[in-house]
């Protein structure tokens, strides 16, 4: 396979089928009972801010962006960033994050948390938030509790539990 025949789009409706297949095979039945999925739960993920990769008029890949607030501060959360099996270890889901992150900067959003592994997403940009600075729903561990900051010190605005943006009042 060729990366050259992967086509990077942002997400749409007619995707929904796929992403959702894709995520059931990523994650399995277990997904719904993460932090991350609680805070889903609340609203929409931002569409615009969201993106597939396609090959073969299939999609192969997924990366959402939810909006969040914690305490008096608004972020996005990443995720779930997903890749099928087939297509793991190319780059793919990297590409993705890197998308995604630009088009959060261009849309003015100051930062972008999510859950998940420093030695994957440390390269990307993504560091440790603060130990106690934020509460998940459900049980997180702290050390993977990541930011990315588009806007230096931006994370320090984040403060208490993480809800969904549409829940914050």
């Amino acid at each position: 396979m060729s990366l050259a025949d992967v086509a990077y789009l942002p997400e749409t409706p007619a995707h929904d089928p796929e992403i959702d297949i894709l995520n059931e095979e990523a994650f399995g039945p277990g997904r719904f009972a993460r932090a991350a999925y609680k805070i889903r739960e609340g609203g929409p993920h931002e569409r615009a801010l969201s993106f597939v990769a396609v090959r073969n008029d299939a999609v192969i890949a997924s990366v959402r962006m939810t909006p969040i607030a914690a305490g008096k501060g608004r972020s996005l959360m990443l995720g779930p960033l997903a890749v099928r099996p087939t297509h793991k270890n190319l780059g793919i889901g990297r590409r993705l994050v890197a998308i995604a992150l630009e088009a959060a900067a261009k849309a003015g959003w100051s930062s972008v948390i999510l859950v998940g592994d420093e030695p994957y997403y440390g390269p990307l940009g993504f560091a440790r938030i603060p130990y106690g600075q934020l509460s998940m729903p459900r049980p997180v561990d702290p050390d993977r509790l990541l930011v990315h900051e588009i806007v230096p010190g931006a994370v320090a605005g984040l403060t208490g539990e993480v809800t969904h943006a549409a829940l914050a009042r």
